[in-house]
């Protein structure tokens, strides 16, 4: 498909059609930004917009309110028609087309590309979707190639120390313990975000995103983690691993609770049926992934104990009502590597990159409501057991 962006700078108040993921949605230019010319409302500059009762398009007064990433070209902060203004956004000119038929009829086959592709979903094998790949540490069949999606992303460590490895015998057994030596090194920073060792083949790239490359035959996937997010991951290792503490269960709010939230919180956007359903299909199966993988491939060495107890009490519910965003935040730093294994087409995976993406926002956007600021300690009972296991 051929770009339709403008080659020149759209001026204030246009109407355009924007992309917010894989989609394209009627919107309008609140300001625009051109690097030469400095501060987004310099009165010197045709980048100012007239008038405006957007709270977020007020409040951008200086080129530190345009995200460093996009302060070496021309950005538009964009206002999609029918959302609220707190969805405004500072997006690049390729990535707005102006208002015409032939962009029109090109939001009509994303919206239908995007349709088709999830019902092709529903229609195939389960295990060539999202909540499919959730098996990879759930045992059953081809255990070599769910143990590979875990572990070429997070570790053979990883993998085989939270019991996600689902081979038997003197190997297993001897890898388990090689990586238990190694107590959890390279997890929270290997983890996506560049700093250590743990983690084949990934790495956090310079805007921030997370992804692996296994070679020819898999699709590259690449997640954008805001960098409150990639804080949160780092304090989480240390406090786990290097302070000897845990999180505080059952969590409140529960990872069921972070999603419901967020769909709430999505749907306000006025969204269509077809778009509404692809939300809620992407939604089920992280709920069901996170459920499916947590014990295998999320958890450190020390938390294995607290696993086993937490499921024997709240045997009744789920772990996605009794985990919460912490958690839920190293699935979604997990996930290229484990989607790099499946055989999702393109289109599936882009739309089910920008969900996830949009719920990382979100997480970042209440950072402060949803994540702890500190982890409870343990008992030196529970601390000779844990390390014992």
């Amino acid at each position: 498909m051929a770009s339709t962006a403008a080659d020149v700078p759209f001026a204030a108040n246009t109407r355009c059609l924007a992309f917010h993921g894989p989609l394209l949605y009627e919107s309008k230019i609140l300001k625009v930004f051109q690097p030469e010319n400095k501060p987004a409302n310099d009165d010197t500059t045709t980048t100012t917009t007239a008038t405006t009762t957007s709270t977020a398009a007020a409040g951008a007064n200086s080129v530190h309110d345009i995200p460093e990433e996009l302060r070496g070209a021309v950005a538009y902060l964009i206002h999609y028609k029918g959302w609220k203004s707190s969805w405004d956004e500072w997006l690049p000119q390729e990535r707005v087309l102006r208002w015409s038929e032939e962009n029109l009829r090109i939001q009509k086959e994303l919206k239908a590309e995007a349709l088709a592709a999830l019902r092709k979903k529903k229609d195939g094998s389960k295990h060539d979707s999202l909540s499919g790949a959730a098996g990879a540490g759930d045992g059953g069949t081809q255990p070599g190639k769910r143990r590979a999606a875990a572990s070429d992303h997070v570790g053979s460590d990883l993998t085989t120390r939270s019991g996600g490895a689902t081979g038997t015998g003197t190997t297993a057994k001897k890898t388990r313990r090689d990586a238990d030596d190694r107590d959890d090194d390279g997890y929270g920073y290997g983890y996506g975000l560049g700093t250590g060792t743990g983690g084949n083949g990934t790495g956090a790239g310079a805007g921030g995103a997370v992804g692996g490359s296994h070679g020819s035959g898999h699709l590259d996937v690449n997640i954008l983690v805001p960098d409150v997010l990639k804080s949160v991951i780092t304090d989480d290792w240390e406090n786990v691993t290097k302070n000897a503490q845990v999180v505080d269960l059952p969590r409140s709010p529960s990872v069921k609770t972070v999603l419901d939230e967020f769909r709430a919180s999505y749907i306000t956007r006025r969204l269509g049926n077809a778009e509404t359903e692809i939300l809620d299909e992407v939604l089920s199966g992280i709920e069901l992934y996170f459920d499916k993988s947590l014990g295998s491939i999320l958890l450190y060495r020390f938390e294995r104990q607290q696993y086993l107890e937490v499921t024997r009490k709240y045997s009744d519910r789920t772990v996605s009502h009794v985990y919460g965003p912490e958690h839920l935040l190293r699935l979604f730093v997990a996930l290229p590597g484990l989607l790099n294994q499946t055989h999702m087409d393109q289109q599936s995976l882009n739309v089910l990159k920008s969900h996830i993406e949009e719920i990382l926002r979100f997480l970042a956007k209440n950072q402060q409501t949803y994540f702890i600021n500190s982890y409870i300690n343990t008992t030196p009972a529970y601390e000779a057991v844990s390390r014992g296991l």
